[in-house]
């Protein structure tokens, strides 16, 4: 075969190759199954937000979008293997004022940068604590519990998920804030926490209203007062505790972050569907019912808010002394 049309028949198969592979190089995200990692148990605050957020999804997308819950070291474990996977949008975080603010204080030897390591998608929901007791202890207001605390020092035990958690922290800055003396109980999660509460194994816990609601509810646990700023006009009887502890408020915040350095257009989509999907009724409604307020932002309103979090935490977790390892 002359030299020229040997040339020309390479350059013919070259072109007819590059063309083959235009589809796949072009394919649009997603294009296989996303991972939402819940770093805490199934049934915990992550996990129950995270999942409608995957269902709404994968009915938008038609592709697989799964919860994956991958539990331990306060969220720790669940958040680093975000901080590592492939920057390529298959591999989200539901993310935590823990994981992704608090921890970065906390800990000495966190196995993720929170500053470095993740891309803030938006923030997805806020929230108060409930401060509630077993029956069978003899309080109803936040200055019963400091009082009896007072009076038993270190024998009364306050409940959490785990060194590092928001219930963990509420429970710390109340111990400071109140000058009280209460021993820790760590938990796999919240829900755990609840139950041993429930079979009064615990004294108190703060919790997130889809762990104990229904035991509030149904009797077996007294709700004494809740974490915000002022009082919730759903339930105006009870109060705050910073009515009794003046400066006392805790708001724990969720969110969705991506691995670093995942590229903008990928960010742009995930933000734009996690948006459409917290502004839907029956989102913002199944939220409402766990006690949640469905809340959005752009990357860079979340990515500023979480900077903000990292100092603010960073500050308080100093004054407390409190370290995790």
């Amino acid at each position: 075969m002359p030299k020229r049309r040997a040339h020309l028949v390479r350059t013919a198969l070259l072109a007819f190759a590059s063309l083959l592979a235009l589809p796949v190089a072009a394919q649009p995200f997603p294009a296989k199954t996303v991972r939402i990692i819940a770093p805490f148990p199934p049934a915990s605050v992550a996990d129950v937000l995270a999942r409608p957020i995957a269902q709404k999804m994968n009915e938008t997308w038609g592709q697989p979008v799964v919860v994956d819950n991958r539990t331990g070291a306060a969220g720790n474990v669940g958040s680093e293997l975000v901080a590592k996977a492939p920057p390529d949008g298959y591999t989200l975080l539901l993310g935590t004022i823990g994981t992704n603010a608090v921890n970065a204080a906390l800990y000495a030897r966190l196995p993720y940068n929170a500053q470095k390591d993740f891309t803030p998608i938006s923030q997805v929901a806020t929230s108060y604590l409930l401060l509630v007791m077993h029956p069978s202890v003899p309080v109803r207001t936040v200055k019963d519990v400091i009082a009896l605390a007072k009076s038993q020092s270190g024998k009364l035990n306050f409940g959490s998920a785990g060194i590092g958690t928001t219930p963990y922290l509420a429970g710390e800055m109340f111990k400071v804030m109140a000058n009280v003396s209460i021993s820790h109980v760590a938990y796999k999660g919240s829900p755990q926490s609840a139950i041993d509460l429930v079979a009064g194994r615990l004294d108190l816990i703060f919790a997130n209203s889809s762990a104990v609601l229904p035991y509030i509810r149904g009797n077996r646990l007294r709700l004494i007062a809740i974490s915000a700023s002022k009082r919730d006009p759903a339930i105006p009887e009870i109060p705050t505790i910073n009515e009794t502890i003046p400066g006392f408020e805790f708001a724990p915040w969720w969110g969705l972050f991506a691995p670093a350095g995942t590229p903008r257009e990928i960010i742009a989509k995930l933000h734009g569907e996690t948006a459409r999907i917290l502004a839907l009724p029956e989102v913002k409604s199944h939220y409402s019912n766990l006690g949640m307020t469905a809340v959005s932002s752009t990357p860079e309103q979340f990515s500023a808010y979480v900077q903000r979090e990292i100092t603010h935490w960073g500050k308080i977790v100093k004054a407390a002394g409190v370290r995790a390892d």
